[in-house]
């Protein structure tokens, strides 16, 4: 009897060190849930905050270029087609948008997901234009077209001007450069020649002057002149990248050599916008959001980070190239029409479109008076091309 009642005892003490085992495994498990229920939240949580934040960011970016366009942009990201951009960069201190300032610079990117290829032509400003809708004011320079229409007329202009179909546009404010660079980390760029600058003077010498090696990332920086210099560097900031892209006048390639470094720094720049720790910064976003305008939306710009993405680590960089001219005492660049042939092939097959003869020598009609002139001068430059 006395062994029974101990083994009842010992089978009540085993449930209930049984239950006490399940109880502290199932707080445990409570305990668990608790955290990852926390941690879901917390991911939703920042998820919806991020959403907001990009969302009204990006929504603050858009801007009609109130145009008429031969293809419909979101049609052809929505099926994840090539397409194309006309990137403009200003350089008036904040974006122009009651269009007093010229263009600084413009390049026509395509994007293509199939090839998984960026192709960047950067286009002269100063090509002899008749800007579309202002045709009387003949002749004009390429860049003009935003001063006179915004970028409804420079999008025309340069669509009629090589017979490829520009999809949207992006304006970009190249002071803003400085902050978005800072934002990514800071860019490495091989500089395509040796040169010193100095944003205060626009020239080799001054205050805040910066010097550049051909061939290397390295820089240095003065703050007197050149007096002494700072220990070499080899990611540029802000400040070093704007005055890398702003210098002309001791480029022997004058506008076409500020246009490739400008170029680099923008490659360099996208290669680290991508990174998925710059993508959640709100911050890079909203610096996105100050410094410049596009006629892409919210669902256009989150499909593109989606099917996109991988494009932009293949990046090819191109230039139209033309030939600087006197005309009625004032410079402008032609471009040969072989030349322009020759970009026109590469951004349409890049674009997935058939072969087409390049557009119009001017961008649109002129009056005969002005073009017979200026006919006579582009036949010229063709010839000295071909030789």
């Amino acid at each position: 009897m006395a062994d029974q009642n101990n083994n009842e005892f010992s089978r009540r003490e085993r449930f209930d060190e049984v239950r006490q085992i399940k109880h502290k495994k199932n707080r445990v498990k409570r305990w668990i849930l608790y955290i990852l229920l926390a941690v879901v939240l917390g991911v939703v949580g920042w998820g919806t905050y991020l959403y907001t934040e990009y969302k009204s960011s990006i929504d603050s970016l858009q801007q009609s270029a109130k145009i008429t366009k031969v293809r419909d942009v979101s049609s052809l990201i929505a099926q994840g087609k090539p397409f194309s951009i006309l990137i403009l960069g200003t350089d008036t201190g904040e974006l122009d948008r009651d269009r007093t300032g010229l263009s600084d610079s413009m390049m026509v990117a395509t994007i293509n997901p199939k090839s998984n290829k960026v192709t960047m032509v950067s286009i002269p400003r100063d090509i002899m234009t008749a800007i579309p809708g202002d045709e009387g004011t003949f002749p004009q320079k390429l860049n003009a077209a935003y001063s006179l229409d915004g970028v409804g007329a420079s999008m025309k202009a340069v669509q009629n001007y090589l017979n490829v179909p520009i999809d949207s546009y992006a304006l970009v404010n190249m002071k803003g450069l400085e902050t978005l660079v800072k934002k990514v980390g800071g860019v490495s760029v091989k500089s395509p020649l040796s040169f010193q600058y100095s944003q205060a003077t626009a020239h080799d010498y001054g205050p805040d002057l910066y010097r550049f090696h051909k061939g290397s990332t390295s820089y240095e920086y003065s703050s007197d002149n050149g007096a002494t210099w700072s220990s070499s560097k080899t990611v540029m900031d802000g400040d070093a990248a704007l005055a890398f892209s702003r210098m002309r006048y001791d480029d022997p390639q004058g506008d076409y050599g500020r246009q490739q470094r400008q170029r680099l720094v923008l490659e360099a720049m996208l290669k680290k916008a991508v990174n998925i720790k710059t993508l959640v910064d709100p911050s890079f976003i909203k610096a996105i959001s100050k410094n410049a305008k596009t006629d892409l939306d919210f669902n256009d710009i989150v499909k593109i980070a989606q099917k996109y993405r991988g494009s932009v680590n293949n990046q090819v960089s191109d230039h139209l190239q033309g030939q600087g001219i006197m005309y009625d005492g004032v410079s402008y660049q032609m471009v040969p029409t072989t030349e322009k042939q020759r970009v026109t092939n590469l951004l349409r097959s890049q674009l997935g479109l058939k072969q087409r003869e390049t557009g119009s020598q001017f961008a649109s009609d002129v009056p005969t008076s002005e073009i017979s002139t200026a006919s006579y001068i582009l036949s010229q430059i063709d010839e000295k091309f071909v030789q």
